[in-house]
């Protein structure tokens, strides 16, 4: 599927979907709230067969955090990203590892790096960062790290 295609495929599946279109891949922008219910359409939908979650990560913007998903058919060959703008105080958004189960360490790292709470996740706890770093979210700009001084 090519680009005009994925757009008028998705628009049937999250009519409030707003993309951009500056990159090689689509870029679709949601709420977080429509995210769990959309992901599992991505990836049943036959035409679309969105099988593979490669990437997940998130973006510290200072005012608010941002989700991103990259997602691939294996069958089909195509790719798109999701993005998802959460609150910077509260930042939650439902776990897709049900869905895909590459995002259960995805997730993990997101959740210690940066804070994110991923709902009915199976198991949500520091993935990479010795015990004694829960809470302090290393990757998010506001962190101070008190041994080496550095502060964004």
């Amino acid at each position: 599927m090519n680009n005009e295609e994925l757009k008028t495929k998705i628009t049937e599946l999250l009519p409030s979907a707003i993309f951009d279109e500056t990159g090689e891949w689509l870029n679709i922008n949601i709420e977080p709230t429509d995210w769990l219910t959309f992901a599992g359409k991505l990836r049943n939908e036959d035409s679309l067969f969105l099988d593979y979650l490669f990437c997940l990560t998130c973006i510290d913007f200072k005012t608010h955090l941002t989700m991103v998903y990259h997602l691939s058919s294996t069958k089909f060959r195509h790719n798109i990203v999701i993005k998802s703008k959460l609150d910077f105080n509260n930042p939650e958004i439902e776990s897709v590892s049900h869905i895909w189960k590459t995002a259960i360490f995805h997730e993990r790292e997101v959740y210690e790096m940066f804070g994110v709470n991923f709902l009915n996740h199976p198991d949500l706890r520091l993935l990479i960062l010795p015990d004694g770093w829960e809470g302090k979210n290393p990757m998010l700009k506001n962190f101070e790290d008190p041994v080496n001084m550095i502060k964004l």
